[in-house]
Formats: structure tokens, C-alpha cells, sequence
């Protein structure tokens, strides 16, 4: 039996990034974090490349796009093929870390859990432009990622046209209403097993062996009240206003009106975000069919709102659910790196 043709290795390097917009975070994350890499075969110190940055998902950094995955190539390897195959241009991609304690900060800045917004826009892309040979000029420059990361790359793109010409989202949160609305039975459930304490939930969570079975769903509540409806008066992890009453399961409708102003469904009704969208060379965003959150039919709205407001933009499904899409970068990094090529 002939033995698979092993995968080019990449190259990588790290930047070590100060984290000065991280400081005095209110969970004592780190603030100096190592920035993981790929650099394109032809790069050699002189000539300059456009740059994707990849945002993980929730619960994942950067170093997770690199994860072995036995059979299955990581987005660098997966990047290498296809510009050595001619089917992709030669690109940088930046992988940022910006993982919390709650598992991660939707790339936002919240009084919740820190200023994540700024670090990735006004650090991160500013070390990169020093350290490495990069066309550093907004129609160079895309942003990308797959669920929290869909996210934070289309709010970000929406937010800072100024840095960034093209994006892509992978099975982004989408139509807060269907995503994640119908979790809160679940969160309150876990909650009550607490006695409705979310210090006593968090403490177990932290110092388990292993994570204790079904209760991701208060994590992951709690990770997202923190990013959209912190509470900045209370100490972690009862810093945050939760979306619903933790007795009856009713929505709060002054939290839940804080949350819906980060749902890019809700943002595009803005004209300045659908400006921003109108300037990009490339917005390319997808979902698998089966997807358990519900983001397909999110997206599907996001896409009609696009279409009625003459937004450009390229809507693929694909029969599959949430997790285990990587291979979704083979089409859209392509795609983002010729929209961006120098």
C-alpha cells in the first residue's frame, strides 16, 4: 500500500506582541502573547506580501489553526499546497490569540473581559507592519475567521474599513434571535444546579480535571454576556448582566438590546456599516446546512439584507454541521488572497 505524500512544512514564525491595550485586564489574562505566523514560499525579507489575519473560534487561539489533525492538513499546511499548486496567491495569514478565562472575547472591548477590538486592530496590525515585509495598505489587507471569528471578521470589517479591503466568515454568530436565544433554558438549568451562583459554576469549571459534562452552555453565556452586557461594578465571574432571568427564563430586554447592537444582522441596518461592506473587494461568507446553532438561517438573513441593499457579496452552503470545517479555508483563502493580491 503506497504511504500518503507527507505535507510540505510550512514556514512559521511568532511576534511577540507587547500587549499594552491588554493591560490591567479584568480577568489577569496575559498581556504579552506570541503571534503565530505563516509566511508564503517566496518570502525572503525583500518582497512585501498581503496579509490575511484568521481569527479562531470560541474556545480556540491562534496555535489552534496549527493543531495536528491525523489525515487533515492545518490552514498552513493547507495554505502551503495551494500556493505551491498555483491555486492560491502568496499570502501572509496572522493568527491571533486572543483568547480569555470565559474562552474568548468575541474580539471585542468590554469592560468585561478587555480590550480586544483594540488589540487586534490598533497593536496587532501595527507590530505586524513593523516586523514583517507586508503591503501595509488597506486593499492588502483581509480579515478572516469561523464561528466567534466569522463574527468578530465581519464586525470588524464593518468597523474598521480603514484597515481591512476583504473579508470572510465561516458559520459567523448571526441573528443573535436564533443563535443564541435558545440556550438560555439550558444555561439556566446549569445555573440552578448552582444554586444561581456563577462563582460556584466558574470555580468548579476552572479547576476541574475535565470539563464537567453538559455545562458548556453557562460557559458559553457567560463568555458572551461578558463580551456584550459586562457589569464593570462586580468582581469576575459575576462581572456580567445575563440576557435572561436566571428563575423564570424571561429575556431581559434592556441586556438583550445591548447584545442585538453587536449582531451584524441588526448593524447592516446602518448605513455607515453597509458602506463599509460596499467597499470591500471581497465578502465572502458560509455555512454548513446542518449547523446546530442555526447560523445557516442567520446567515441566510444577513444575505438577503445584503441583496437589499445592493451589497455585494458570495453566499455558499455546504452540506455539513458546526465543527470540523476547516477545510472551508481551501475556498475562502484562495478568494480573499486574490482580492487582496499586490
Amino acid at each position: 500500500m503506497k504511504s500518503p505524500a507527507k505535507p510540505l512544512k510550512p514556514n512559521m514564525t511568532t511576534i511577540p506582541i507587547p500587549g499594552r491595550t491588554l493591560e490591567g485586564n479584568p480577568l489577569g489574562d496575559p498581556t504579552e502573547r506570541d503571534l503565530i505566523v505563516y509566511l508564503p514560499p517566496s518570502y525572503d525579507g525583500q518582497r512585501r506580501f498581503p496579509v490575511i489575519y484568521l481569527l479562531s473560534g470560541f474556545a480556540s487561539t491562534g496555535n489552534s489553526f496549527m493543531n495536528y489533525n491525523f489525515g487533515r492538513p492545518t490552514v498552513a499546511e493547507m495554505a502551503e499546497a495551494l500556493i505551491r499548486e498555483g491555486r492560491m496567491a502568496e499570502t501572509i495569514i496572522v493568527m491571533p490569540d486572543c483568547m480569555t478565562r470565559y474562552g474568548g472575547s468575541q474580539y471585542v472591548d468590554s469592560a468585561g473581559t478587555g480590550n480586544y477590538e483594540r488589540y487586534l486592530t490598533r497593536e496587532i496590525v501595527p507590530c505586524v507592519d513593523a516586523a514583517l515585509r507586508t503591503i501595509p495598505e488597506r486593499p492588502h489587507r483581509a480579515i478572516a475567521g469561523k464561528s466567534s471569528g466569522g463574527f468578530g471578521a465581519l464586525r470588524l470589517a464593518m468597523k474598521h474599513p480603514d484597515l481591512f479591503g476583504a473579508a470572510a466568515s465561516h458559520s459567523g454568530d448571526l441573528a443573535f434571535d436564533l443563535c443564541y436565544r435558545p440556550n438560555f433554558a439550558a444555561a439556566a438549568r446549569i445555573l440552578e444546579k448552582h444554586n444561581g451562583s456563577l462563582t460556584n459554576f466558574f470555580t468548579r469549571y476552572e479547576t476541574a480535571l475535565k470539563p464537567p459534562s453538559g455545562e458548556f452552555p453557562l460557559l458559553d453565556m457567560l463568555a458572551m454576556s461578558a463580551a456584550y452586557s459586562p457589569d464593570p461594578l462586580r468582581q469576575p465571574p459575576e462581572n456580567i448582566r445575563l440576557p435572561f432571568n436566571p428563575l423564570t427564563c424571561e429575556t431581559d430586554r434592556e441586556v438583550w438590546n445591548q447584545w442585538l447592537s453587536f449582531d451584524p444582522v441588526e448593524m447592516v441596518e446602518q448605513e455607515n456599516f453597509r458602506e463599509a461592506l460596499r467597499s470591500l473587494s471581497l465578502l465572502f461568507v458560509d455555512c454548513g446546512t446542518l449547523d446546530e446553532y442555526n447560523l445557516q438561517f442567520g446567515l441566510r438573513i444577513f444575505c438577503r439584507k445584503l441583496s437589499q441593499h445592493n451589497i455585494e457579496h458570495r453566499h455558499e452552503e455546504f452540506p455539513d454541521s458546526h465543527g470540523s470545517t476547516s477545510y472551508r479555508y481551501s475556498v475562502s483563502l484562495p478568494a480573499l488572497a486574490s482580492a487582496i493580491a499586490g
